[in-house]
């Protein structure tokens, strides 16, 4: 079995590969194409427009947090023999943490088989891009580096001497040329695109970026450039369905435990793979709303994953109901995981442009905001302190990345779980804050980097469920 793919890089972030791939996506979806949205690299906000314009859950390649054989099943799996894959990296071709190169785009393009299409800002260049073009093809020749993308071209002129200083000494061909293009479809908000949930105009923008790439893009260049990929042996069958965001999502039965998972505008980063991954360990997932809900619904444990409350906190101070039965239920051993945002919302306050806003009172902090980032990047914590998730001794990776920083911690050093060997963390080289079954972190893990996760809050809920959850 086979199936087609691409993989869309840069020299570096910011060159607008985002757009580019959003626009693809949606231009071949209007073809008729069915296509499978990846991205490369830790992002949630990237994936959620990939999959608005794919109409499809957007899955993680990150080589990093993912190991190799588990990558390319997880390739596999979410994508059929007829489909095209178009898969965005991050940041630039050869960038990664370290100078070895094992977790670049260019290392997940050679993994794939997929020919690559590189995206070149041309601002202010002209002959120059075609020496930096070669330069990336010299650099490593096995990288299937087959065509590029011009952007920012400043007319005609400057986009007909790139296109034959490039055809001319690269030997690859140029797919499309697209001029400088406002923001106003695409606004921009900390790192990249702001969340499609917050985007009141997002299918308007995903139409916009769609026209452009059938008025600007060699479009069937780019389908018949989708290079065949071998595939082991297909297995239809047990293709997970599509998150679709439905209220309830459930492989279980009536005995199975309910995990319900808070995502909104205001909570919404979230791997499709974690959610799959809870449901595969058995649980049955309901998604809840502290921005729209009057309480909260019966459940077995609770996951809050990272976003924006600060831009919504009038509402989630203002829905006190909410924010008491949480307390309640966490004071009696609910088990509640928590990253980031969701972090934020088990504090006591948030401090955010000179207000003060109550939060569920969970746990012992008040946070308040910087207008650089916290903590940015890869992370990797050791787990030193008991907890309901993570056996003592474990090790895993995650990233963080946020502009919010603790203000007070009224806690105990004991409270703080895990060591962080790489990230920022919480605080002082601490994060992993714990109370009973609560376990709030700045880290956002990957289910299919640290498969014990799911396991362990999905047995937590099992005993919550039971009543035999221990009420530390």
């Amino acid at each position: 079995m086979r199936c087609k793919g691409i993989v869309i890089s840069a020299l570096r972030g910011g060159s607008g590969k985002t757009i580019l791939s959003i626009g693809i996506i949606a231009a071949l979806k209007k073809r008729g194409y069915s296509v499978a949205p990846f991205k490369k690299g830790p992002d949630y906000i990237d994936a959620g427009w990939l999959a608005l314009a794919a109409g499809r859950s957007c899955y993680n390649l990150d080589s990093y947090l993912i190991d190799r054989d588990t990558l390319l099943s997880s390739f596999y799996t979410h994508t059929r023999p007829s489909e095209i894959a178009v898969i965005e990296g991050n940041r630039g071709l050869y960038d990664c943490i370290d100078t070895r190169g094992r977790t670049t785009t260019a290392e997940l393009a050679k993994l794939l088989g997929t020919p690559l299409i590189l995206c070149l800002d041309c601002i202010k260049t002209t002959r120059t891009l075609a020496a930096v073009v070669t330069g990336c093809m010299a650099f490593d020749r096995e990288v299937p580096l087959k065509g590029v993308i011009l952007n920012r071209v400043a007319g005609a002129r400057h986009e007909a001497i790139i296109r034959a200083s490039i055809e001319q000494y690269c030997g690859i061909p140029v797919l499309g040329a697209l001029p400088k293009l406002g923001r106003q479809n695409f606004p921009e908000r900390h790192m990249g695109l702001v969340p499609t949930p917050e985007h009141q105009w997002a299918i308007d923008s995903i139409e916009a970026a769609a026209l452009t790439a059938k008025k600007y893009l060699n479009l069937d260049a780019i389908a018949d450039m989708a290079d065949c990929t071998p595939r082991p042996e297909s297995d239809d069958q047990n293709r997970p369905s599509e998150n679709t965001g439905s209220k309830s999502q459930s492989t279980g039965d009536d005995s199975s435990p309910v995990i319900g998972v808070i995502r909104d505008s205001a909570f919404q980063f979230y791997y499709p793979e974690n959610i799959e991954a809870l449901i595969a360990a058995g649980a049955k997932v309901v998604f809840i709303s502290p921005l729209e809900d009057d309480g909260l619904p019966a459940v077995d444990a609770l996951y809050i994953g990272g976003g924006f409350p600060e831009t919504h906190a009038e509402t989630l101070a203002g829905n006190v109901t909410f924010r008491n039965q949480l307390k309640e239920l966490a004071d009696k051993g609910l088990p509640i995981y928590a990253e980031c945002g969701g972090l934020m919302y088990l504090g006591l306050e948030l401090v955010y442009e000179k207000k003060i806003y109550p939060m569920a009172g969970v746990l012992p902090a008040v946070f308040g905001f910087s207008r650089k980032p916290q903590g940015h990047g890869y992370t990797v914590v050791e787990v030193d302190g008991d907890n309901p998730y993570f056996e003592t001794g474990t090790e895993f990776k995650g990233h963080e990345f946020h502009y919010s920083k603790v203000l007070e911690w009224r806690g105990k050093d004991e409270n703080l779980v895990f060591s962080v060997l790489r990230g920022k963390g919480f605080i002082n080289d601490r994060d992993g804050v714990c109370y009973k079954n609560v376990l709030g972190t700045y880290t956002h893990l990957h289910a299919l980097g640290t498969p014990s996760w799911a396991g362990a809050l999905v047995g937590n809920a099992r005993k919550y469920k039971a009543g035999t959850v221990l009420n530390k």
